[in-house]
């Protein structure tokens, strides 16, 4: 059955309690105007569902807004699209489609996509007064992204995973289908006799993620699932946490008097872990934002082994670091000559 032919109003998409569905939403609760991306693809399909019939049920304040990115990307686009504008409106929801000012780049075409669409969702979300964005990332989602970084060398923060929650230019972006597998999803629409869209791209070996999406079947297999890699994120998540805490506490501690100077004695005293973090801090605040970690730690390990007689200077992300005798000094490098 199709979006069109449904009856969505008289759904109970995965027979989800009211008690159910206030735990899955209560984020949602937090805010008056909600802007849900629904692509039209299973995951974010079971979404729109789910939220409306929350929404129905318990009777909520919040207003929910849909609204569909076409990156212009496949001639289906549109009609899916479309498909979404239908569903929502029997819903009762408020649709919009966005579309790309420009085409995307050719280089690197998922990662562009991922970054237009969400400036699309932000500058709508800003537009209609709401004060989150929802999207549909599962279970799924949550192990490709910890396999992913961990192929690509990532360190705590992005073995983390994706955050239930996070703050992005100015609103909340809320995650509430992290904990739900894709297969829970595909079988919550097809109970509710709402159709959906599968995007090609999702299955295109040229890109990074769906072979591993490929690979994570046969890992499964042996033990390591979805469900492991989230518990995994989840504990990374929070040594992260405790580890932020620590250099928070560290930085009070040896930039008191100059969040650009510490003594190299505090320095040397710390642990490696908390001392990284706390030079890359710095780097980020005098230089030109995010620092990559393989270089953080070439420069952490250059400080340790320099002996304290010694003095020197490096640079790092637009970030001038001098050693004197006695401290490490970060200010921004030098404009780099040309001619």
């Amino acid at each position: 059955m199709s979006a069109a032919e449904a009856d969505p109003t008289q759904a109970d998409p995965g027979g989800m309690s009211p008690a159910a569905l206030t735990v899955l939403f209560a984020p949602f609760a937090m805010h008056e105007r909600l802007l849900l991306a629904v692509s039209g693809g299973p995951d974010s399909t079971a979404l729109l569902l789910l939220a409306a019939r929350w929404r129905r049920l318990l009777g909520t304040p919040t207003a929910l807004f849909v609204a569909t990115v076409d990156h212009g990307l496949r001639p289906q686009a549109r009609a899916e699209a479309q498909a979404v504008g239908r569903l929502a409106r029997a819903l009762g929801l408020d649709h919009a489609v966005l579309e790309l000012p420009a085409p995307l780049p050719a280089t690197r075409l998922q990662e562009a996509a991922r970054h237009a669409r969400y400036d699309l969702l932000l500058a709508h979300a800003r537009a209609i007064g709401a004060s989150a964005i929802a999207t549909a990332h599962t279970l799924d989602d949550q192990a490709e992204t910890v396999l992913f970084r961990l192929m690509r060398g990532s360190g705590l923060s992005g073995l983390a995973g994706i955050p239930i929650e996070r703050a992005m230019g100015g609103v909340r972006l809320i995650r509430p289908l992290l904990g739900i597998d894709k297969a829970g999803l595909v079988a919550l629409c097809r109970q509710a006799g709402v159709a959906f869209a599968d995007d090609p791209s999702n299955h295109d070996a040229r890109f990074a993620r769906a072979r591993l999406r490929a690979l994570l079947p046969l890992l499964a297999r042996e033990g390591l699932n979805a469900e492991r890699f989230a518990r995994l994120a989840g504990r990374m998540a929070r040594a992260e946490a405790a580890l932020e805490a620590a250099t928070g506490e560290a930085a009070a501690r040896l930039l008191r008097d100059d969040p650009r100077e510490m003594a190299r004695a505090g320095f040397h005293d710390l642990p490696d872990e908390i001392g990284l973090r706390l030079l890359g801090r710095m780097i980020e605040r005098a230089g030109q934002g995010n620092v990559e970690l393989a270089k953080l730690e070439a420069l952490h390990l250059w400080l340790k082994e320099l002996g304290l007689a010694q003095r020197g200077a490096r640079t790092l992300a637009g970030a001038l670091v001098r050693v004197s005798a006695r401290s490490i000094r970060v200010g921004r490098a030098p404009a780099r000559r040309t001619g």
